[in-house]
């Protein structure tokens, strides 16, 4: 039992993952301290208010509602949300279309229905397989295919 517990840890999709997760806190407390002592007070000084959110409250019936925390974390969260879209999902999703492969073409799974016997025959087909007449391949799948028009 012990030996599957251990295979489990040490398996590298497991590290991984705690590692993903404790440079995400780290990122995370990174983008909120940079919120908190940047974008807050220059919100602040935009406003006319007093730029430090996680003091304002507003009383109900003698009950405390501290709004501000719920606000700079929100914009904490706004922050961490765009420096992750732009500084990794765009960079990474530009490299993987740099090095992404063309799909091969099938030149078979484009079906048409052959004009005289009415049956399923690949677009690129000059012949019907069901009734051997001729039939004229369509230029798009033969230009999908890389093929020579015929004429």
């Amino acid at each position: 039992m012990l030996n599957g517990f251990k295979d489990f840890i040490l398996r590298g999709n497991v590290i991984s993952m705690a590692i993903g997760l404790a440079v995400g806190a780290a990122f995370t407390a990174v983008v909120t301290g940079f919120s908190n002592a940047f974008i807050t007070p220059l919100i602040g000084l935009a406003t006319r208010g007093t730029g430090d959110f996680s003091k304002a409250t507003y009383e109900v019936d003698g009950v405390d509602f501290p709004y501000g925390l719920f606000v700079s974390a929100a914009i904490a969260f706004l922050i961490t949300a765009a420096v992750l879209y732009f500084c990794v999902v765009v960079p990474m999703a530009k490299v993987q279309n740099r090095f992404a492969k063309e799909e091969e073409v099938d030149i078979k799974a484009a079906l048409r229905d052959c004009p005289r016997c009415y049956s399923s025959i690949p677009a690129i087909a000059s012949r019907c397989g069901h009734c051997t007449s001729e039939v004229e391949p369509d230029p798009e799948a033969l230009s999908l295919a890389k093929l020579p028009v015929q004429r």
